[in-house]
């Protein structure tokens, strides 16, 4: 996906925008005045709506992208201040989910206040193409590198960081936000200063929640998933979990529930065994090995809150923490484990860009089929009537249960956009070798189906600059049969190991669906006829 921003100005559309719908919940104070209503200035924020964004600012280095946008790095024509611009794409916000995502991220990030250790955001503009949020450029890098390249690392500089990490979840929590995406790679330091503050930069996955409120949409990146998540059963209580693996991760340079596949993680998760044995552990201290016992403690209501944790002896007085470095094992950990999620990142990217309007190509008229009596919804029985002529056999329960999961505002009807997201969301499950696959040709530069060392490091460079021996560890930890290259079955199976690649959407796993019904969904939307049945439990996307 190129540039989304046009260098003219667009005209105003006459048509609702639909960025300015006061139909998603959030709290009191982030809705009075309106986030989102142009002129909301009370709050120190303006909409800038219908405006050409480069009429004000210079749009350059593409920072990354995701699959609903690109982050670039912007400047003000007249003060010449340096800012971080998320630009998102509306042609690839297809569903009325994906207008709540936008809504609610930039809703969560104006209502958080102020605080040294969060992103500052500035504001939004509006054009015809895209919606742009504008943000503090943190250039100082990603926690990890910095750590690598200090050189020395000590149980003390862990804990220091490990206090600011807990102070915004704090802040979160304080203010009725709950992330639900805490990792590593969301730390950016905020300029290559020794003394830059890190700060908290992503919260695309943030929410409102209410004391005692409680959540099911599967979300997050599984190294840091608690497993309430995996249970579709969570409060704010996640927020500590996936904190305290980030602890562990700091202290040791790996995670604490490790396996092969995404599902081995999961499996490591529930079971909660967090072991403390392979060095540097017997020279970490008690109190901090305790901490993280209280916050990986699988009984939510038995864990720690963030108060607790940042009122904890190891983390009161960091000063009085052990200064004796860890020892190179763990920052070589630390390297590696941060090299290999920018090698699977860049592949996200790539997904990501595959995922184009092209995917809803067939959607609408398929609709419109199962939309016998033209009324603009799909009921039950029209639903049950187009799955019939697939030549399956539906019991009336299962039937239910697929209408169940793809009505998200429960009114006992599919309209186009729920109907949309269900499709899209199973044709995403069924292309997962399709996406890899074309991820990898992309890679394999010379087209001879392998990806070599060379192609490797044009892959990465960018991130990792010229580090001969981090790409060689990549290879050779990726390169099972030490053939000096990468298949694709090889780069599958690092895509699939502890990294839920699929995420390059972040509405995956909405919704629950058992495998029939996703198998026949798909032969519905796409016109696929099969005959007989498989019936293969009651597993959920998880």
């Amino acid at each position: 996906m190129g540039n989304c921003c046009g260098s003219s100005t667009p005209k105003k559309s006459k048509k609702p925008n639909p960025f300015y719908q006061d139909d998603f919940d959030v709290p009191a104070a982030a809705k009075a005045p309106k986030v989102l209503q142009p002129k909301s200035g009370a709050l120190g924020m303006s909409v800038q709506e219908g405006q050409d964004i480069t009429e004000k600012y210079v749009l350059g280095k593409e920072l990354g992208r995701g699959e609903f946008g690109v982050t670039y790095i912007c400047t003000d024509k007249e003060t010449q201040e340096v800012l971080a611009c998320k630009s998102i794409s509306k042609a690839k916000l297809r569903t009325a989910l994906d207008l709540e995502d936008v809504r609610r991220e930039i809703a969560v990030m104006h209502h958080l206040p102020p605080h040294p250790n969060i992103v500052i955001f500035k504001g939004v503009y509006e054009d015809d193409n895209a919606v742009h949020l504008l943000m503090e450029l943190c250039e100082g890098g990603e926690l990890f590198d910095r750590i690598v390249a200090r050189g020395h690392y000590t149980e003390r500089a862990a804990a220091t960081i490990a206090k600011t990490i807990i102070e915004v979840i704090q802040v979160c929590h304080k203010n009725g936000v709950m992330h639900r995406d805490l990792k590593p790679e969301n730390f950016l330091f905020a300029n290559k200063k020794e003394s830059s503050p890190l700060k908290a930069i992503d919260f695309g996955l943030s929410i409102f929640f209410k004391p005692g409120e409680r959540f099911n949409e599967i979300v997050g990146s599984p190294y840091y998933m608690a497993p309430e998540v995996l249970r579709r059963n969570y409060g704010p209580e996640i927020d500590v979990w996936s904190a305290g693996v980030i602890f562990y991760i700091l202290l040791c340079g790996v995670p604490p529930f490790w396996a092969e596949t995404e599902q081995g993680v999961a499996r490591e998760i529930l079971r909660g065994n967090v072991v403390f044995k392979r060095d540097p552990w017997p020279k970490v201290s008690e109190n901090a090995k305790s901490l993280i016992r209280q916050m990986l403690e699988p009984d939510p209501k038995l864990r720690l809150t963030a108060q607790q944790v940042f009122e904890h002896p190891w983390l009161q007085d960091t000063k009085k923490v052990s200064n004796m470095p860890l020892g190179d094992v763990v920052r070589t950990r630390l390297m590696q484990f941060s090299a290999m999620n920018k090698l699977k990142k860049k592949v996200l990217e790539i997904i990501a860009d595959q995922l184009s309007v092209e995917e809803v190509e067939g959607v609408k008229e398929t609709f419109e089929k199962l939309d016998v009596d033209k009324d603009g919804v799909i009921s039950i029985d029209e639903l049950r009537n187009g799955l019939h002529h697939t030549g399956f056999q539906f019991s009336e329960e299962e039937i239910k249960h697929l209408m169940d999961s793809a009505d998200s505002n429960k009114n006992g009807t599919l309209d186009y956009q729920e109907f949309a997201a269900l499709v899209i969301h199973v044709e995403k499950m069924y292309d997962d070798d399709d996406h890899l696959q074309k991820a990898f040709t992309y890679l394999d530069k010379d087209g001879n189906g392998f990806i070599d060392k060379q192609e490797l490091v044009e892959a990465i460079q960018d991130d990792l600059g010229p580090n001969d021996d981090l790409i060689s560890h990549i290879l050779l930890e990726v390169d099972v049969d030490k053939d000096g290259q990468i298949s694709f079955q090889e780069f599958a199976l690092m895509m699939r190991s502890g990294m839920d690649w699929r995420k390059a959407s972040k509405r995956y796993s909405r919704g629950r669906f058992n495998n029939l019904s996703i198998r026949v969904l798909k032969d519905v939307s796409f016109g696929i006829k099969k005959s007989g049945t498989v019936v293969d439990g009651n597993h959920s996307l998880s």
